[in-house]
């Protein structure tokens, strides 16, 4: 199949008239802009949750504009076509990855025609192979030397291998079996790994070590610091070790693992939470019914984001508001916020999920583009935040919108009426009032009490954080992010720039290893920071 072309974003029509309508945009500190009937009016609603953007600084034209722009860019047929199989992990004419784009297809289980039978059929083969070895730990087949249950695991993986499984699990911890922990090793500064495995009772914990390759270096030394720990305490590590990765590499060997698990070359590590990447430590600590409803919950916005209306569709309007954001009002960072101490590790896992994949300056075919893409993405939970940085949100030189995101129901039990008002009601008071207090701002002869306002942000909210909702609130980023790349006409699916400081490392590694003289350049700054 080939992929379908479009021109430059630039190039469509749209973008003149957008160009035009972002010289005098709606002024939300204005008096009679910010209206109830505005409010009410700019939502939209998916699945669980609904999106609110009436503090977006856009009018109904732009909101046409932007459909526009988003049909011409033929972002929602690219999207299905994704989902179909189509290669688009690919640069024409020049050397890629040139592979499918099929995450959507490990929660694609729930509906019949799945949209790429074969991927789905793989991922449910996988599902079944993992419930059978969750079922062996359940019944003790397979325990620890002294025939107790395993109760433990570690997850060793770094980038998407870590950082989406780490967030979901984090996040859905009032869903956990009871009696299991999962903790998680990333970083290669061997730090890290002591603190993990302080505490551990070694002889009831597995290691789950998560690499497509088989090679990525930081996982490899980690996996071996570990295989350390267990031969030192006179254990097998073979009888601890699983291993997540692709087919024929390398960790791809029974002799080495328990049991192993496949990912395949068309499920990128940023967007692999739903594959045994996330499957295999989320299922171990939250068990297999809640992971089935984390990747039914993704499923339904998944479906719901072939829907070409902008207004009806979350992950498609928040994906043409921020490009209004970024090309059109010029703002070059995204703040997400969620009003949720759980999602507290979300926005981490957006980071690379975002800016890995959009932080492209070529097009498809290779060609500079003249256009800004993604933003830079950060953000930490509220309420904490707004006593670190809300004070730079409101009154600093720099305009950032806001993603904010809240729920309207507690996880768990824990919560008290204080001075009239629950804990959870405090929380969505601020959540709300932060978002209307950056749109319309206060004057102030003051100078120094007064708010410009006239800064964007939208909120995201469902009823309860769960792990239904957790699969919906992940695939609506997913596939935001997926449809602003199809508009920014770039490659929304590999990471080349990732590669060039590996590589760097590994000419310094192997001058610290005695094998190699390190260059110029490199002994220089060895010599410098003292190594």
């Amino acid at each position: 199949m080939t992929m379908l072309r479009t021109a430059n974003m630039d190039e469509l029509p749209a973008h003149g008239l957008l160009t035009r309508l972002a010289a005098s945009p709606p002024d939300l500190s204005a008096q009679g802009t910010l209206t109830p009937e505005r409010i009410s009016s700019m939502t939209v609603d998916n699945a669980s949750f609904r999106l609110i953007y009436g503090c977006e600084r856009v009018t109904p034209e732009v909101i046409d504009a932007l459909q526009a722009l988003a049909g011409q860019a033929k972002a929602v047929e690219k999207f299905v076509a994704m989902k179909s199989g189509e290669v688009i992990n690919r640069i024409e004419g020049f050397e890629s990855e040139n592979r499918q784009v099929l995450h959507t297809a490990c929660r694609d289980l729930f509906g019949d025609p799945p949209c790429h039978r074969e991927a789905s059929q793989a991922a449910a083969d996988e599902l079944e192979k993992l419930a059978a070895f969750l079922n062996a730990l359940e019944n003790k087949e397979i325990c620890g030397p002294d025939g107790a249950p395993f109760t433990t695991l570690v997850n060793i993986g770094i980038g998407g291998s870590d950082l989406g499984p780490r967030a979901v699990y984090h996040a859905l911890a009032p869903f956990r079996v009871p009696g299991r922990t999962v903790r998680f090793v990333a970083n290669v500064d061997p730090d890290d790994a002591a603190g993990v495995f302080a505490d551990l009772d070694l002889k009831h914990t597995l290691v789950n070590v998560v690499s497509k390759s088989g090679t990525t270096l930081e996982t490899l030394t980690n996996e071996a610091l570990a295989r350390g720990l267990f031969t030192a305490a006179g254990l097998v590590p073979e009888r601890h070790f699983i291993a997540v990765t692709g087919k024929g590499s390398p960790m791809d060997n029974p002799d080495r693992y328990l049991a192993s698990f496949h990912m395949f070359d068309y499920v990128g590590g940023r967007y692999s939470v739903s594959s045994m990447v996330g499957g295999v430590s989320l299922s171990f600590g939250l068990g297999t019914d809640n992971f089935r409803a984390f990747l039914k919950g993704a499923n339904r916005i998944d479906r719901a984001a072939e829907n070409p209306s902008l207004r009806e569709n979350i992950p498609l309007m928040m994906a043409m508001l921020g490009i209004w954001n970024r090309n059109y009002l010029g703002h070059s960072t995204l703040a997400v916020i969620p009003y949720s101490e759980l999602l507290s590790l979300f926005p981490a896992h957006l980071q690379q999920c975002d800016m890995e994949s959009n932080g492209k300056s070529v097009n498809v075919r290779g060609e500079r583009l003249s256009y800004e893409t993604g933003p830079v993405l950060w953000g930490q939970a509220g309420t904490n935040g707004q006593h670190a940085f809300f004070q730079l949100l409101h009154q600093g030189t720099t305009v950032a919108p806001v993603e904010f995101i809240g729920f309207r129901q507690n996880s768990l039990d824990l919560d008290r009426r204080i001075e009239a008002t629950t804990s959870r009601e405090k929380l969505l008071a601020n959540l709300l009032a932060q978002s209307l207090a950056l749109a319309a701002g206060k004057r102030d002869d003051n100078p120094n009490k007064d708010f410009p306002g006239n800064r964007p942000s939208l909120i995201l909210v469902a009823d309860r954080l769960d792990p239904e909702t957790m699969g919906e609130l992940l695939a609506i980023y997913e596939n935001k992010i997926a449809f602003q790349g199809f508009v920014w006409n770039i490659n929304s699916f590999d990471q080349e720039g990732v590669q060039l400081g590996k590589k760097l490392a590994n000419t310094i590694l192997a001058a610290l290893s005695g094998r190699e003289k390190p260059g110029p350049l490199s002994g220089a700054m060895m010599e410098a920071a003292g190594i």
